[in-house]
């Protein structure tokens, strides 16, 4: 995730029908744009830089119902828009209070948050109202708001602001308009997209659904588990489970957990069977449309391709299936082929209500201050992966698409190749939250801290590096975490993070340079400027891209790219041709490849060292790799070992502990000192 700024003396007045009409790839003729607020974009910068914050007013919402937190996260982008002047606290994982005392601007909390709309209620003209009945109409109501310096409200919410003391107009009211979620974004894209900025693409859910809690109702049984902490399979087999003691109610509803949740795996499930006093009332394999009926909550599952397909879900995620049998059934069972780490349980639990769906503020502020057409299509359905690219089609190459994609990790995969195939990379930022206060900080430059590379021996010697670091909401929350871990320092790590933070967090890559030590590396996250897969992009714009994107490379410090490379959800090496673009443009000493179950170096082109990532997320794991590693070793040569952690599941603390356990055989090394090494002993100039 990525950002930064440079100030234009050329402004332009905004209305309503005026869009950003500059591009990430811009040729010398095409002018820069200043809207009538303070936000600048020159022509080659890939994000918006914001006016500097002087006093911030800050309330707390992370409390506060969802149409309140998006209420205030559309004020805050109006406001904001013309002077940063106002800050939601919204998350609480890395402190409430922390990056807002980091920032060292004067603010003032307001313990009701009404106080912001009474304050600021001449700044916007007045309300959108979006349809509780069709979700995706909120995102439209986000657009109008960026357009028409509105405020996005439920019907209930709308009600209170129309009356004293607000007073507020209905500037559009959605209620009724939309026939289903498809249906609004294409009126959006028919209606809005002409006058929405084209400099970048946004895409969030329109709400989040409150999950089953992690404990479970009391109904809830466990009653099949993994005991053996399986990986290979071994344990694959179809499973017959009894679920007659749970008629009675409407519905009956299986969860599929991982047993073992600290490893980074976790079940697969192939196919599934339900009888009702012995006739099927359910036969699908997941990934199929004869799964939908039956899939009640996919969270954050993963699913390959159907036809021999499986559903799996690992890294604390599950899926839940809900199944309706006839009245006055008997006898119920379920018949599962599946495998590895599972835990199944099962219960009765009522459906979600609309209710039960909130809406949230992040990255919202940014999309209405920046005039931004936002939408949620899935990739794995057709109509919506058609529309999908008909908007990437109008953009130019090079245009950031910051949020996310639909829960399932095939979801991600699909998407993100299909983003790449566009030409357009990524910023996970959709719990990023006030991107318009901290793009409106200023970079101050501070050098990684050099180290000296050492004397080449016949040593193991292994880099550690933290994943996740192309995703802006990592950088803000789960990073800092980590970071703030007593035994950071101690190990040399390197810390996956994204240089477009220079574009639109710059106060927060100003705390990681500034408080990093000797043994801290900062390198570039998936895969470069971005998060995108290097074979899928196209080859006329590859090229152009890296040289463009190289300088935010250089000016984060971030200089080692850790590359992700995936075609229909499988990692692939990098072709010998975006190999040597990466070395050419990217200046590459050396670059990290995908997140394997393996380690492996190979020198491609004859040139450029490709390293690929061990993937761990125990203690455990780690220490076994590495005495496994020491086994299989002659000891006559070095040998060079790359291992990812699982940013989700460890820590610092835990890079120690494995260090600890290790003898003199063993170097603990930077990725730059990493790569000169593999150099050396490749015979390979520095």
């Amino acid at each position: 995730m990525i950002r930064k700024f440079i100030v234009v003396s050329l402004v332009l007045l905004c209305t309503l029908s005026m869009s950003f009409s500059a591009f990430a790839y811009v040729d010398d003729k095409q002018p820069t744009v200043r809207s009538k607020s303070s936000i600048t974009w020159p022509k080659k910068q890939m994000l918006p830089s914001f006016a500097k914050a002087k006093h911030l007013d800050v309330a707390d919402v992370s409390d506060a119902p969802g149409d309140i937190k998006i209420l205030l996260a559309t004020l805050q982008g109006v406001v904001n828009r013309t002077e940063p002047r106002i800050y939601l606290l919204e998350n609480k994982e890395e402190g409430k209070m922390t990056w807002l005392n980091d920032l060292k601007v004067p603010y003032n909390v307001h313990d009701d948050y009404w106080d912001l709309i009474k304050k600021y209620k001449n700044e916007i003209n007045g309300l959108i109202v979006y349809d509780p009945k069709i979700q995706d109409s909120i995102n439209v109501a986000t657009t109008l708001a960026g357009l028409k310096d509105g405020i996005v409200v439920s019907p209930t919410l709308a009600e209170k602001l129309k009356a004293s003391p607000y007073n507020l107009k209905v500037l559009q009211d959605l209620q009724g308009k939309f026939q289903d979620r498809i249906d609004a974004y294409n009126w959006q894209y028919k209606n809005l997209w002409k006058d929405t900025t084209h400099r970048m693409l946004v895409g969030l859910n329109p709400n989040r659904s409150i999950e089953i809690p992690p404990g479970l109702p009391e109904s809830f049984k466990t009653i099949a588990e993994d005991t053996t902490q399986e990986r290979d399979g071994g344990n694959r087999k179809v499973y017959d489970l009894d679920l007659s003691s749970l008629l009675g109610k409407e519905s009956v509803f299986l969860r599929f957990d991982d047993a073992f949740p600290q490893d980074g795996w976790g079940p697969a499930v192939h196919e599934v069977t339900v009888k009702a006093d012995g006739k099927v009332i359910a036969h699908f394999i997941p990934g199929t449309s004869e799964e939908e009926p039956f899939l009640y909550d996919r969270q954050s599952s993963q699913v390959s391709d159907g036809k021999g397909g499986h559903r799996f879900a690992d890294n604390n995620r599950y899926f839940v299936y809900k199944f309706t049998p006839p009245s006055g059934t008997k006898h119920l069972t379920a018949s599962v082929d599946m495998w590895n780490q599972y835990k199944v349980s099962a219960g009765n639990i009522q459906p979600p209500s609309a209710e039960q769906k909130e809406p949230y503020g992040y990255l919202r502020d940014y999309a209405v201050a920046n005039k931004a057409m936002v939408f949620w299509l899935d990739a794995n359905i057709p109509e919506e992966k058609a529309l999908f690219e008909k908007i990437m089609s109008d953009v130019k190459p090079g245009t950031p698409y910051l949020g996310w994609f639909s829960n399932d990790a095939q979801g991600e995969f699909n998407s993100v190749e299909i983003t790449s195939s566009h030409s357009i990379p990524v910023i996970a930022a959709d719990w990023f939250n006030n991107m318009t206060v901290f793009s409106g900080t200023k970079v101050k430059p501070a050098k990684q801290k050099a180290v000296k590379v050492p004397k080449l021996q016949n040593k193991i010697y292994v880099t550690y590096t933290f994943s996740e670091g192309d995703n802006f909401q990592y950088n803000q929350h789960r990073m800092r975490i980590l970071w703030d871990d007593p035994a950071r320092g101690e190990v040399p790590i390197n810390w996956s993070s994204s240089p477009l933070l220079y574009d639109g967090a710059p106060a927060i890559l100003n705390y990681y340079q500034k408080t990093a030590t000797k043994n801290d590396l900062l390198i570039a996250g998936p895969s470069g400027a971005g998060y995108f897969y290097p074979n899928a992009w196209p080859e006329t714009s590859f090229q152009k891209f890296l040289k463009q994107s190289y300088s935010y490379l250089k000016k984060s410090g971030m200089t080692i790219p850790y590359v992700l490379n995936r075609t229909a959800g499988q990692n692939i090496p990098l072709s010998d041709s975006k190999a040597a673009d990466y070395q050419k443009y990217y200046k590459s000493s050396g670059l990290f490849l995908s997140y394997e179950d393996e380690s492996h170096v190979s020198i491609q082109n004859g040139t450029l060292p490709v390293s690929t990532i061990h993937g761990i997320s125990t203690v455990k794991d780690g220490k076994k790799l590495l005495a496994d590693a020491k086994a299989n070793w002659d000891g006559k040569s070095p040998l060079f070992i790359s291992i990812g952690l699982l940013a989700w599941n460890m820590t610092p603390s835990d890079v120690v502990s494995i260090t600890d356990s290790l003898d003199q055989d063993y170097q603990i090394v930077r990725a730059d000192q990493y790569f000169s090494l593999i150099r050396e002993a490749s015979d390979l100039p520095n």
